[in-house]
């Protein structure tokens, strides 16, 4: 299915096809998953039913079903542009090498 086809109301009859089937999996009824998410229950009737709900509501019902890590694909991280990256790998890449033996005559005190 391509998502970017649907309508809005699709969409959000869709979340609410999947919060329905997800509840109904961990045998829960609509009053108690909405206790258990501190909504009333026609609130989670409505997301069910694929209604305009607040954001706050879905993210509450995610969170009692244990689903939130499908919120993971909002996250954003810090991305480093390769020209930078680049940059980077100069900057700690070493630069000379000294020999063991020259560094044990540095070490001896100066005849000056």
């Amino acid at each position: 299915m391509d998502i970017a086809q649907l309508s809005d109301m699709a969409i959000l009859r869709m979340i609410g096809d999947f919060i329905k089937k997800k509840r109904m999996a961990l045998n829960k009824t609509q009053d108690e998953m909405a206790t258990e998410a501190g909504m009333s229950r026609s609130t989670l009737s409505l997301l069910e039913r694929g209604e305009k709900v607040h954001l706050l509501t879905l993210i509450q019902a995610l969170r009692v079903l244990d689903e939130l890590q499908l919120l993971e694909a909002f996250e954003v991280r810090q991305q480093i542009s390769p020209l930078e990256y680049i940059k980077l790998q100069k900057k700690y890449q070493r630069q000379r090498v000294r020999h063991p033996d020259i560094a044990a005559e540095d070490d001896r005190p100066s005849e000056w």
